[in-house]
């Protein structure tokens, strides 16, 4: 007897009992420990008004800068159709009318001697060019030569005019110049400068004369030589001694002027009736 208490003693001394764990997954919801029982709370946020005045500054600098990217965007996009459409209209000025999308209305055209304003001229410009080239030319052709930009609001085109004109005792002349074309922040063009001319033109031909021509030479003039003389000249015609030229220059002038006349009588007139209709 005492045997058996012994062995089952040392059997309950070595014998290490373990207690039996429930799986968390199986306990009921209600007894599970809550986070916020484990975790203190949070002390409530504070609003720091200088950080808010940083903030609400930086946001309104972000809005300013959208809104010069967008300006920005639409000069370049305005830019970019300028340099398009100049190099497509500006060989075909003498057959195909151009496209005024990309001039604004208060448009300044200047060469050497004149100046012109308003996008009304400015098409009647152009207008005059075709006409009287097809009048005064058999062939009359405008080559671009080159396109760049010296600066970002500036385009420089340089181009190169050549033409026969109709009279059979002028042969094929040419000259080149440059059109300075200035744009404004929207990308629109503002003004049109013609300059930088170089002629190239051939001597006139001497027609042939008849007797009475060289009896009438020969009693008003000390010299048998003909002489010639330009009123009113201007670079062109001081150079050029092919008359169709400055034939064609006159043209287009004088349709400018004409057209301006006209204006001025039709608002004389309006400002005549307006003065009897209040009599």
């Amino acid at each position: 007897m005492a045997f058996v208490l012994s062995s089952s003693s040392h059997v309950l001394t070595n014998k290490t009992i373990t207690p039996h764990r429930i799986p968390t997954s199986k306990l009921p919801t209600s007894q599970l420990p809550s986070i916020a029982s484990v975790r203190p709370p949070l002390p409530p946020l504070r609003r720091d008004s200088a950080l808010d005045g940083v903030l609400h500054k930086n946001a309104g600098a972000g809005g300013s800068n959208d809104g010069d990217d967008g300006g920005k965007n639409e000069f370049y996009l305005n830019l970019g159709l300028a340099v398009r459409t100049l190099r497509q209209d500006m060989p075909e000025i003498f057959t195909t009318d151009l496209n005024y999308e990309i001039y604004r209305d208060d448009i300044t055209f200047m060469d050497p001697r004149n100046t012109f304003r308003g996008i009304e001229n400015y098409r009647l410009i152009f207008w005059a060019l075709r006409f009287n080239g097809r009048v005064l030319f058999r062939e009359i052709k405008l080559d671009v030569l080159r396109i760049w930009q010296p600066s970002e609001n500036v385009i420089l085109i340089r181009w190169n005019l050549n033409g026969v004109p109709r009279v059979p005792w002028e042969a094929r002349g040419q000259f080149q110049g440059t059109s300075r074309y200035k744009l404004d922040r929207n990308g629109k063009i503002y003004e049109h400068k013609v300059d930088n001319l170089e002629f190239n033109f051939p001597k006139a031909q001497i027609r042939s004369r008849t007797m009475f021509d060289l009896v009438i030479s020969a009693a008003t003039s000390p010299s048998p030589n003909p002489t010639f003389s330009l009123h009113n000249s201007s670079p062109l015609e001081d150079t050029c001694l092919s008359c169709t030229w400055v034939e064609l220059y006159q043209a287009v002038k004088k349709t400018i002027e004409n057209q301006e006349q006209s204006e001025e009588q039709n608002m004389m007139t309006c400002r005549n009736d307006g003065l009897l209709l209040t009599c």
